[in-house]
């Protein structure tokens, strides 16, 4: 099972990665990133991205309503964002203890593949093991 550093290495070497993290999204903390970031401070897109995931994993418009914290029943596996020149893939990780962690990839619109990269991303996540 890979770890934080060798998961984002993998990541990294998905056609038109760019950057990736690992983030607690509670706390809004990068565990570890690699790659450039969209906004060039690899914390403060940690801090945002995790905003969204927590929009995301505690409405009731995407999320088991009761749920405070995303949990291994809750519907969301992955956010993805697009924009005018590069995809955002959020992918959340099931752990043991609480999931409150997620895998940011940032893409390169132009040479990226978004349905290979999502699909790397689930199995990266799935091998995950935070230690």
């Amino acid at each position: 099972m890979p770890g934080i550093d060798e998961c984002l290495h993998e990541a990294m070497e998905l056609p038109g990665a760019l950057g990736a993290s690992v983030v607690e999204w509670v706390s809004g903390l990068a565990l570890g990133a690699v790659g450039e970031s969209p906004n060039g401070d690899h914390e403060a897109t940690a801090a945002e991205t995790a905003e969204l995931a927590r929009l995301a994993a505690e409405y009731a418009a995407f999320s088991v309503p009761e749920a405070r914290y995303i949990a291994a029943e809750t519907p969301v596996e992955d956010i993805i964002v697009t924009t005018r020149t590069g995809f955002h893939l959020l992918r959340f990780v099931e752990t043991q203890f609480d999931s409150s962690v997620f895998v940011h990839l940032w893409l390169d619109r132009s040479t990226a593949n978004l349905a290979l990269s999502r699909l790397r991303l689930q199995d990266l996540a799935e091998r995950l093991a935070l230690s």
